[in-house]
Parts: C-alpha cells; structure tokens; sequence
C-alpha cells in the first residue's frame, strides 16, 4: 500500500487526509494520506523517506512551502520562480518539488466569478504561498499588489521575485478592490488581525486562505461591514485536485458531494 503525507506545524487543522482519502477510495487506488507534524529540523529525513520511497508523496503547508527546497533534487518552473513547494513526488529517482497552489488560487476566483484585472489587491502576510498568489494575480492582469507583514525584512524579500509589489507597513489603511490574508492568524478562533474595517468602503472582497475554522474573525467582521467574503475552501479543493492528478494519474472531482464532505467540519 502506497502512502502519502501533508508535513506542516501545525497541521492538526489540515483537512487534506479526509479529502485525499476520500477521493483514493472513490478511484480504488490502495493507498493512504496521513498528516504529520514536523520540526524544521526533520525535514531532511522526511525527504530521505520519499527518495527511499518509504512515503510515495508529500504535501506541504505552513511553515515549510520553501524550507523543503534545499533538500529537493528538482523544481518545476513554478515552484522555481515562486521559490515555494507544495507537492514532492518522486520522478526518474529524483525528488521533485512542485507548487499546485497557483492554479488554485485561480480556479478559486474563476469560482467565484471574480475578475482580479485591473484591481487592486492588498495581501497580508509573506509566508510560503504568498509569492503563488502574486504569481497568479499578476498572470490574471491585476493592476497593483500591495503587500504588508508584521515582518519587513520577509517583505523585502519578495520584492526581490516580484520587484514591482508596493509593501506598506503592517496595520495601514490603503486603497484596495480586494484583500487577502496569507498570514496563519484565524487558525485559532482567538486570533484577531489589526485591520481597521471602519475606514474601509463596503462591497469589497475579503479572502482568507484559511478554510478551517471557516469563519475567522477577519471575515466575520468584512461581512458585518458590508463586504463579500471567501474562505480558502475551493483553493484548498483544487490545489489539492492537482497535486492527487500528479500523485496518481487521475484528476478527482470537485463536486458538490466532495465540497459537502469538507462542509461537515
């Protein structure tokens, strides 16, 4: 039986072995999809274990999306320009890193019908996936990014993949069509992000790339302004889509069933 594994820290909110296991039994394909906690430190060994093929497949999430790099043989030219990995799978004895997340994002917005050209979109936040979703607001034509983290320095650094991203300190008020929050802030039901919704018009789009808890305090308080909300279901669904495509030859639906299936938790 093959195995496969999403690595993160923390990960206990991570939905990705109900809906990989789900869509393996679904196609009769005898494996299993765990999820594991790592330290930064253990990387490496993980790596080994698919080189090894002890572990057939990994998905990544926060905070190790380029951590893992250094130990990979290969990247796509996605995952290279984007400098974030979210896939590893072996390919010709090579350990290859690859990165669903940008035709995520972007069967996500098409979703919802949402057109990102010509608008522009503040982002919060400068982790691991950060540079996939510039990557694809700048494919779809978005006139402006504007990007703010509570740390300059991981801004500045992006700045160097996308030079043409404005950053702005962490907690002002810009102009902007739609924000989304990149940051890990809402993964707790407690964790609250400085945003003053007050001096923001209404009707704008508020996206958080967290799907679980599915209402965070950063759109629970968009909504209660008057803006359009989107959680990070349908990315999560489609990266996910993705990378199962790469794993094992077969794209699984994204139905109303398996949307269903992640509407339970």
């Amino acid at each position: 039986m093959k195995k496969y594994l999403v690595i993160g820290k923390p990960i206990n909110h991570s939905l990705s072995p109900k809906l990989h296991n789900y869509w393996l039994k679904k196609n009769n394909i005898d494996a299993v999809y765990d999820k594991k906690k790592l330290e930064e430190n253990e990387i490496q060994n993980i790596i080994s274990e698919v080189k090894d093929e002890k572990v057939n497949g990994l998905n990544v999430t926060v905070p190790f999306k380029k951590a893992v790099i250094p130990h990979l043989d290969e990247l796509t030219n996605t995952a290279s320009t984007t400098e974030s990995v979210n896939t590893i799978y072996l390919k010709n004895k090579k350990v290859v890193g690859d990165n669903t997340d940008i035709i995520g994002f972007e069967k996500a917005i098409d979703h919802i019908k949402y057109k990102v050209l010509g608008k522009k979109i503040l982002i919060l936040g400068a982790g691991g996936v950060v540079p996939s979703i510039i990557f694809a607001l700048k494919k779809n034509g978005a006139e402006q990014i504007i990007l703010s983290n509570r740390t300059k320095e991981k801004a500045q650094n992006l700045k160097k993949i996308f030079p043409d991203v404005k950053n702005v300190n962490w907690g002002s008020v810009v102009n902007f069509d739609m924000v989304i929050n990149a940051t890990s802030l809402g993964l707790n039901i407690s964790d609250e992000i400085e945003f003053n919704y007050k001096k923001i018009e209404p009707n704008k789009l508020f996206f958080d790339l967290i799907y679980n808890p599915k209402m965070t305090k950063f759109l629970i308080k968009a909504k209660e302004n008057g803006n359009q909300t989107e959680n990070g279901k349908m990315m999560f669904l489609f990266q996910a889509q993705k990378a199962f495509e790469i794993f094992h030859g077969i794209k699984p639906n994204v139905d109303k069933s398996t949307i269903n299936l992640l509407e339970n938790d």
